[in-house]
């Protein structure tokens, strides 16, 4: 016969929540590995004495994980989305009668906490699956990508010098009447009275006068100058108020966006996330090198693990960066940029003498080390004189029409540049380029698509910083949960335990380093 269910609240009942969750569930298996328990000694200092008592630190972290895992970011969002999963109450030790917290107190919490907190959780997590295996440490791959900021291009507002704006403008710059337009005013200009002002010399403001000068006069008559977007913009002379930490910045076939630029670095073993951290987006990659070396190095080291082989895109190349990767005992792999210049075709390199033989046998002499402000590069003059030139058959050809005398600039680590280019066009260089493109990408579009890192739903550059450890948190998480390690034969095991030993031993004595130094 037909069934027909009459659904009666009960007035008493029998309900426990660990029983309905099922043993497989991923919140459950998530509670039971992850231990926060130190975060209230660590976050004790941040609170009072007396009144009120706030959220619990390991439910706000467990609360924030949850919305990275779930891909929200809306913290109004996520509570209302917690409210109606019972394993996500039960990973957060709450009952289904309990109240969640109110959206309001995770914002007021994130920003209370400072950034050393989730970097120690990150860390915390990364210990984690160092532990199980998930991380060769030997080879990192590094990489960004910009990250569109909570704030908007139409509340941007002109910087203002020291001088008279208008006579300030008349000098060094092209003004037209859209740039001065303000869409969207600020409710509220956060930005200090050093970010209204503009901080860009002369030479950099003048390279922006000729690209400017075209958007002048003419720009209101243009097909489409109504639109809102027909401006020309610039980290130099505007700002946004709203976030003054957003950067302008656009990547070929993409609009112009105030974003915070996202640098990573992943384990090549098994795509886990080593470092992460927000910059602003108005700097090149290589100028954030070091700092990402370093700090992901001295991590390394304090959990016993070697960092041997560093790998990024071209963006990351430099001649101080090389160097710089050389001294802290790591092969590069980066391929060399465009401003790279090794030396004229057919002239020999004398190295003692630092100086070049030209191909009719005279010698070009070594005359200063300067810095091209295009590229911001350190570079080497040779410069010959005029009577070395004069009668050379050569000198059509070597000088051209005007020029009485030899002249041209060399990279000022060329050494350096040299090692680097050979190991990246050897059989290993080409094995890292697969390797690196097949990390760390698939990790970014992983995290800006199903991770919450498509906007920061924060103000300034140390929140944003807080957000993305959060995200790879939870990035981290996944896959420690899904990790299963290969089981192998006892004698290849032992074996291959063996060869990395010798390996280890023999990297050592050729970098001069004490065994003591690897714990």
């Amino acid at each position: 016969m037909q069934g027909k269910k009459t659904y009666q609240e009960k007035l008493f009942t029998r309900f426990l929540l660990s029983e309905r969750i099922p043993e497989e569930n991923f919140y459950r298996r998530l509670k039971s590995v992850l231990d926060l328990e130190d975060l209230y000694k660590l976050t004790k200092p941040y609170y009072g004495s007396s009144g009120q008592k706030s959220i619990d630190p390991v439910v706000f972290f467990k609360l924030c994980l949850v919305g990275y895992l779930e891909n929200i970011i809306s913290d109004r969002k996520l509570i209302e989305h917690c409210s109606m999963r019972l394993d996500i109450l039960f990973f957060i030790d709450y009952d289904i009668d309990d109240e969640l917290p109110w959206h309001s107190t995770i914002s007021r919490t994130r920003q209370l906490f400072p950034e050393e907190i989730f970097e120690e959780v990150f860390t915390k997590v990364l210990k984690m699956c160092i532990d199980k295996g998930m991380v060769s440490c030997h080879t990192q791959a590094i990489d960004s990508a910009p990250v569109k900021a909570n704030a908007s291009m139409d509340s941007l507002e002109l910087k203002v010098p020291e001088q008279d704006l208008e006579g300030h403008l008349a000098e060094v710059r092209h003004i037209s009447h859209r740039d001065k337009e303000v869409y969207r005013k600020a409710k509220e200009n956060k930005a200090s009275k050093e970010q209204q002002s503009i901080s860009a010399n002369k030479q950099e403001l003048a390279a922006l006068k000729s690209r400017n000068k075209k958007w002048s006069k003419d720009q209101d008559y243009r097909p489409g100058a109504k639109n809102k977007g027909a401006r020309y913009t610039s980290n130099k002379t505007h700002y946004s108020p709203t976030d003054p930490d957003a950067r302008i910045s656009v990547k070929p076939g993409k609009a112009r966006k105030l974003n915070y630029l996202s640098q990573l670095s992943v384990d090549t073993g098994h795509h886990v996330i080593t470092d992460i951290r927000a910059y602003h987006a108005d700097k090149k990659d290589n100028q954030y090198l070091q700092d990402i070396v370093g700090r992901l190095q001295s991590r390394l080291h304090k959990t016993g693990m070697l960092w041997r082989n560093c790998i990024a895109d071209a963006g990351y190349s430099s001649g101080e960066n090389y160097a710089y990767l050389e001294q802290k005992g790591l092969q590069s792999f980066i391929p060399a940029h465009g401003t790279y210049r090794g030396g004229p075709v057919g002239f020999k390199y004398n190295q003692e003498q630092d100086h070049y033989i030209c191909p009719k046998g005279e010698i070009i002499p070594f005359k200063k080390v300067f810095k091209d402000y295009r590229t911001a590069t350190l570079k080497k003059e040779y410069r010959s004189s005029s009577k070395q030139c004069k009668g050379c058959p050569l000198q059509a050809e070597c000088l051209g029409r005007t020029a009485k005398e030899k002249k041209f600039s060399v990279t000022y680590y060329k050494e350096e540049y040299d090692r680097n280019i050979e190991r990246v066009e050897s059989k290993q260089g080409r094995y890292m380029k697969a390797k690196r493109q097949s990390t760390v990408e698939p990790v970014f579009g992983t995290l800006t698509q199903f991770m919450g890192l498509r906007k920061i739903n924060t103000i300034g550059l140390q929140q944003a910083n807080k957000v993305m450890h959060l995200s790879a948190i939870a990035y981290n998480l996944k896959k420690y949960l899904k990790f299963t390690q290969k089981r192998t034969k006892s004698g290849a095991k032992a074996l291959r335990s063996l060869l990395c030993e010798i390996k280890t031993l023999q990297y050592v004595i050729n970098s001069n380093l004490s065994p003591l130094n690897l714990a």
